[in-house]
């Protein structure tokens, strides 16, 4: 995916399909400022190329991340980023993100794994907003909307 600022990573045993890891990658490239408005991203060709996994769950991701108002196919040219989720502290020189990459390193010496790191930093952030929703699967969004 020569020239693109995105490259998706399918995790086949996960359990999270593979349109939901595609759309979760996005939004997190989105709020690490890593895409930015007018980026484009990969075609659903390459994405098939680099990952093998089938062009409808490619679109049935890029299809969530429209309807979101994320992005916008513009049909012959691709699709693109019509929105940021970059909020500040996410910049690549910012104190926090220093901060926690300096944290996620001694905990990655100490021999936690990525799923230790994930745990720790998910209960962190119950424990400090117990309250708040957890985040659903963008497919569901839809289905929430037609439900009503």
């Amino acid at each position: 995916m020569e020239g693109d600022v995105v490259e998706y990573r399918i995790d086949r045993r996960s359990g999270i399909p593979a349109y939901v890891q595609i759309v979760r990658q996005t939004e997190q490239a989105l709020r690490m400022g890593v895409l930015r408005v007018g980026d484009k991203l990969p075609t659903a060709k390459e994405v098939v190329a680099a990952t093998a996994i089938n062009p409808n769950t490619v679109f049935r991701a890029y299809r969530d991340l429209e309807q979101a108002g994320l992005v916008r196919s513009r049909r012959g040219l691709g699709t693109f980023v019509t929105r940021s989720l970059a909020r500040p502290g996410a910049e690549d020189d910012s104190p926090l993100r220093t901060e926690l990459a300096e944290w996620v390193a001694r905990a990655r010496s100490a021999g936690l794994e990525r799923d230790d790191v994930l745990a720790l930093v998910t209960a962190a952030l119950d424990a400090y907003e117990p309250d708040e929703p957890h985040e659903q699967d963008p497919g569901d969004r839809g289905r929430r909307q037609e439900d009503a």
